[in-house]
């Protein structure tokens, strides 16, 4: 794929995505500060973006850290298209799915890792999944090293109702509710000219996309330090979406 046609969906991405983060860019804001804060250093720090779909977090981690080893992990062809053409071409990204306890392996990184980042993505996994994949990162990471996911992750009881009406009220506030949705993108992207084999490819994967974990945030920090990790919480929230931190 060429960068320009790459660089019109990754926009068209962007773009959707805010319709439902309204704040997207600040809460990628929040995780590149943990990250440099923990990678402080460190010549060359190691990152891993897991799940990372076209490769919007992994570009914007590079932008602001260009000295790191940054490798993208995805189980969608289609998308890692878009990242390998549209983003920076010092980020790796790799094919692999989060659900195969083998995909720390598919990274191709030596060493420990200093961090594991994820946006919007590890709420697709179901929680027996999710844990696992909080095990093996813990792993993979140095003492020290940080794992940071933003995402969507639901309040106790009737708090999920006020924190989802915040998030929405703010989406309408700054204009994004209009926004092209997430299904609309996906139709134009598999009907694009020339994305037949491309299309053919993502259709042939099987990736459930229904948000089925359904977990609070109080019950992804415990999946975390169940995992390893030494501490956990939200370090930023805005309605029901949350970066939290897990400290190796």
């Amino acid at each position: 794929m060429d960068t320009i046609t790459a660089r019109k969906w990754l926009d068209r991405w962007d773009a959707q995505q805010e319709r439902y983060v309204a704040d997207r860019e600040e809460r990628f804001r929040v995780v590149v500060d943990v990250v440099r804060q923990a990678t402080a250093g460190i010549a060359k720090p190691r990152i891993v973006d897991i799940g990372c779909g076209p490769g919007s977090l992994a570009e914007r981690i590079a932008d602001a850290l260009p000295h790191a080893e940054v490798v993208g992990v995805d189980a969608d062809p289609l998308l890692l298209e878009l990242a390998n053409a549209g983003t920076r071409a010092d980020v790796r990204f790799v094919r692999a799915l989060l659900g195969d306890p083998a995909w720390a392996d598919a990274v191709g990184m030596a060493g420990e890792w200093d961090a594991v980042v994820s946006s919007t993505a590890l709420h697709w996994l179901v929680p027996g999944e999710l844990a696992q994949v909080f095990v093996t990162a813990a792993n993979r990471l140095r003492p020290g090293g940080v794992l940071v996911n933003a995402d969507n992750m639901h309040l106790d009881g009737p708090l999920d109702a006020y924190a989802k009406v915040v998030r929405e009220a703010r989406a309408v506030r700054v204009g994004v509710v209009d926004n092209e949705d997430w299904r609309a993108w996906w139709d134009a992207v598999l009907a694009e000219p020339g994305m037949g084999d491309l299309a053919a490819a993502h259709s042939a994967v099987t990736i459930s996309h229904v948000s089925s974990s359904g977990l609070t945030v109080g019950e992804y920090v415990g999946l975390l330090t169940d995992a390893g990790f030494a501490a956990a919480g939200p370090v930023w929230q805005f309605g029901d979406d949350h970066v939290v931190v897990a400290v190796r």
